[in-house]
């Protein structure tokens, strides 16, 4: 009898686990249990997220719990993991890329395209804003045409920068620094929030500015200096690089799907044609005869060259352009001038015009045409940037910019009055002619 109450008192009704093997009667006629489990000490819980004392899987839905494991499960302290966590790639977010932190005026602006020209006066131009984040050369910088309050910029600093350009707070938006040397060119889709960027790290890489992350890397075996949108399909781009390769890469694979080789030098610029059947390449040529291989057509279906001897002057050309609306193509070249193509078969040279007064010097200096076409403007190694009429190739203005050479001008895809400015110090700059009750339009233009 002594025994039967040592063996009860020892253990409570509730710390028992049910037996399975027999009916379950009322606690008052509870039999007897034939081995009575004995009460140990619980071992003291340490600090890891591990303990052998606790079930190693999450209880059945239905399962019995005791209290003695309850208590257990309870007494358990709530401490961080110590497994260290997966690495989040962050988002470089330095400041707004939304409309909302822009004034009215512009605001109202960039929703209704202004109908109208580029305005140069005759008064002092407006430097609207000076952009300092490049620690080095600039090499080319482009307008959003779906966003068109965001300037993007490469630079020689191994960093691309995306600017909310009359942003009331932070006008720098995003720093990527996802190439680990110089960035030649930059591009944005013609679709969305994405960022096409080249450098000497080899590779091309396409870049989710929203979100702040590189969404893809397209890797070759040279370096690539120029990247271009295919104008009808932005799932496709062409890359040309240091050892005269131009490739056709679709994004959606992230393949090759065409290749155009003709054994040059390194690749300086692409440009589609206005009907995208025909693109435009030029290259450092040194090894064979440079004025029958410095400019080259091809044909995009074929991969095969239209024409090779386009231009027959000894020289390179760094840039090349195609008019919005005209068939006819613009080079720039190191003859410190802008040369006339027609981009229609033969593609011959216009002998009886041509852009010049400003200075190329060996500096990759770009030119661009204004939205409408009336208008080039060049960059120049005189830190200055010169524009002029594109049909009479008259110079019409020139504004002093910067020290050093001023390496590409983009004209804003809406506002006409504003551009934007880049030079090989680091500087980026937008000017904008607001007051037009005091300046006058660009003769021969209008």
């Amino acid at each position: 009898m002594d025994l039967l109450c040592n063996a009860y008192s020892a253990a409570s009704d509730e710390d028992d686990e049910p037996d399975h093997g027999r009916p379950v009667l009322p606690p008052s006629k509870r039999p007897k249990p034939q081995n009575p489990l004995p009460i140990t000490k619980p071992l003291p819980l340490c600090r890891s997220t591990h303990n052998p004392n606790l079930p190693t899987e999450a209880p059945l839905p239905g399962r019995y719990i005791s209290k003695r494991e309850r208590a257990v499960l309870a007494s358990v302290p709530t401490t961080p993991n110590l497994i260290p966590p997966i690495p989040v790639t962050t988002s470089p977010v330095v400041g707004s890329i939304s409309y909302s932190d822009l004034p009215y005026d512009i605001l109202s602006s960039l929703r209704h395209q202004t109908k109208g020209r580029p305005w140069l006066g005759q008064m002092s131009e407006k430097l609207y804003t000076t952009l300092n984040c490049h620690k080095n050369a600039v090499t080319s910088l482009k307008w959003s045409s779906s966003h068109a309050h965001l300037l993007a910029s490469a630079g020689m600093d191994h960093s691309i920068c995306i600017w909310n350009v009359w942003s009331r707070d932070h006008k720098k938006a995003r720093v990527f620094n996802h190439h680990n040397a110089a960035v030649k060119d930059v591009k944005w889709s013609q679709h969305g929030l994405f960022l096409l960027s080249c450098g000497y790290d080899c590779s091309s890489r396409l870049i989710d500015v929203e979100k702040g992350l590189e969404a893809q890397v397209f890797k070759e075996d040279q370096v690539v200096g120029v990247v271009k949108f295919h104008p009808n399909n932005s799932d496709l781009f062409l890359s040309g690089g240091s050892k005269g390769l131009i490739k056709l890469w679709d994004i959606r694979i992230g393949k090759v799907v065409h290749e155009y080789r003709r054994g040059l030098g390194p690749i300086l610029d692409v440009e589609f044609t206005t009907d995208a059947k025909q693109f435009i390449s030029s290259c450092d040529e040194s090894k064979g005869n440079i004025s029958e291989n410095s400019i080259i057509v091809w044909d995009v279906l074929r991969q095969v060259p239209l024409s090779n001897q386009v231009y027959v002057e000894a020289y390179t050309c760094p840039c090349i352009r195609t008019h919005p609306f005209d068939p006819y193509f613009v080079a720039q070249s190191n003859g410190n001038y802008i040369a006339i193509f027609s981009s229609k078969p033969p593609f011959k040279l216009d002998k009886y015009r041509r852009y010049e007064s400003h200075g190329v010097s060996g500096f990759p200096i770009k030119c661009n045409f204004s939205l409408d076409g009336e208008i080039i403007a060049s960059g120049s190694s005189d830190g200055c940037i010169y524009f002029y009429n594109s049909k009479s190739s008259e110079l019409m203005k020139k504004i002093k910019a910067y020290e050093q050479a001023c390496m590409d001008v983009a004209f804003h895809p809406v506002m006409p009055n504003v551009i934007a400015s880049c030079s090989w110090n680091g500087d980026v700059s937008v000017f904008e002619y607001r007051d037009r009750s005091i300046i006058c339009k660009l003769k021969g233009i209008g």
